[in-house]
């Protein structure tokens, strides 16, 4: 991880290992292109949210800098934050990117999970 993001982090902040989560090199490419393109943060929030088909969510969504009680991972070239409640739910979990027009976009593979519904964007414990 880059020096100047770990020497600058907030109180509270773990620096953690691609046990909690791992990106494939086609989703760290993705999420690099994305952060430029956007603008809105070099940190990529993960978290599990209610709601869904199935019971729980995935989320993402860009971030400028990591809140006290988060977890930072660097995977692939890509720096990933989950909050503390969501790594419960993540632990072990692939996030893999498909440039496949049909069912494409972001993908998790997540051990936790029992079900999933057909979109892959819910799953249930």
């Amino acid at each position: 991880m880059a020096d100047s993001i770990t020497n600058n982090l907030k109180e509270g902040v773990r620096v953690g290992n691609e046990n909690l989560i791992k990106l494939s090199s086609d989703a760290s490419a993705k999420i690099n292109e994305l952060i430029v393109r956007e603008d809105k943060g070099e940190f990529l929030r993960v978290a599990i949210t209610g709601g869904g088909c199935n019971g729980l969510s995935y989320k993402m969504r860009f971030n400028r800098e990591p809140k006290k009680g988060d977890i930072l991972v660097e995977s692939n070239g890509a720096i990933v934050i989950v909050d503390s409640k969501s790594a419960l739910y993540l632990k072990g979990t692939t996030l893999d990117y498909s440039k496949n027009l049909v069912a494409g976009g972001f993908k998790y593979e997540n051990p936790n999970a029992k079900g999933s519904c057909s979109c892959g964007e819910s799953f249930n414990l």
